[in-house]
């Protein structure tokens, strides 16, 4: 009997490490930068994340839990008005010419598509605790690009960073999902220096807002991975102009010290080519700095409650494959 409830245990160890290896990253996952072959391996667990039946399950306070629209609606064609149409729907044009009303029929979209929009700018390769908020990024991006492809989706969408910007049209099939992954990992802003001398060029963050207004298309689910820092009005205008249409995630990524300073003390942080100290002994300055972000986030999100845009953070410290599960649902396989 003790050998039987010994093996029986040992039966229930390795099938635990068995889900944990497909439900969760490697645990030589870098921190600071990310492979092409690490992505793809990401298409296992993308399975079960639900892009079909989704809701966000928020994980912060004040968030709320609704229901995505689902798919594009395309013109099919015009007929009498009916009583019980929405009036909405009437075709002006049609009804113009005529001695009556029409109302515009709609069929929906085989595929819906899926437009994932990436941040990689200098500000994004930084993090104390956990990993890179930009490889963070990555990885969700690939999480949600290889769970669209899966359930049949069109995939697409911009990877920007300080100076290249790159669009990708919606695509079907398995070479959308490695396209974007090609994209994500050979990004030039993961090795180039960037000079943020001044310019009279519109910010990154604008620029990418702007091209994502631009080939969005009704009826579309837009994911928006950054740390939205930067987000001028002009940015928040496309984005509004987005969600009027289509279907919106925004994932705010943060690293532990934007959210709050360490306890007191004198701490050196170093980049690649300079170093400097923090000192966190007054209180004041402590508070200060934690209102801040905690006043910037709370201003985002009321900025996403108002225009209908789904708001779900995610930290560096933050496992994006158990984070998504259980922020977006799992999906029944």
């Amino acid at each position: 009997h003790r050998r039987r409830a010994r093996r029986g245990r040992s039966a229930l160890r390795r099938a635990a490490a068995t889900i944990m290896r497909h439900d969760t990253l490697p645990a030589d996952a870098s921190p600071v930068s990310v492979s092409q072959s690490g992505l793809i391996r990401l298409a296992g667990p993308a399975r079960a994340i639900a892009l079909d039946v989704l809701r966000v399950n928020s994980l912060q306070t004040g968030a709320y839990v609704s229901h995505f629209k689902g798919r594009g609606m395309e013109f099919d064609e015009s007929r009498p008005y009916q009583p019980g149409d929405d009036p909405r729907s009437i075709d002006w044009r049609v009804t113009a010419r005529s001695s009556e009303a029409y109302t515009k029929l709609f069929r929906e979209e085989r595929e819906r598509p899926v437009l994932i929009m990436t941040d990689l700018r200098s500000n994004m390769h930084f993090a104390t605790r956990g990993c890179f908020k930009s490889v963070n990024a990555t990885r969700a991006a690939a999480l949600l690009a290889w769970a669209a492809h899966h359930r049949g989706d069109r995939l697409g969408g911009i990877v920007f960073g300080d100076q290249r910007h790159r669009e990708l049209r919606p695509r079907l099939g398995r070479q959308a999902a490695l396209r974007y992954v090609h994209e994500l990992v050979s990004h030039p802003d993961w090795t180039q220096d960037i000079d943020h001398g001044a310019s009279d060029v519109e910010p990154p963050l604008t620029q990418a807002m702007a091209m994502l207004r631009r080939v969005t298309h009704p009826g579309s689910l837009v994911i928006i991975i950054s740390d939205f820092i930067g987000l001028s009005r002009s940015a928040q205008s496309y984005l509004t102009g987005i969600a009027r249409h289509s279907e919106v995630l925004a994932v705010f990524l943060s690293d532990p010290l934007e959210r709050r300073l360490p306890p007191p003390g004198r701490y050196r942080i170093v980049s690649h080519d300079e170093e400097m100290a923090i000192d966190t002994y007054a209180r004041g300055a402590r508070t200060e700095y934690r209102h801040a972000f905690e006043e910037r986030l709370h201003d985002f999100d009321a900025f996403c409650h108002r225009y209908g845009i789904h708001l779900l953070p995610l930290s560096t410290e933050d496992d994006p494959v158990r984070h998504f599960q259980q922020a977006l649902g799992k999906r029944t396989l």
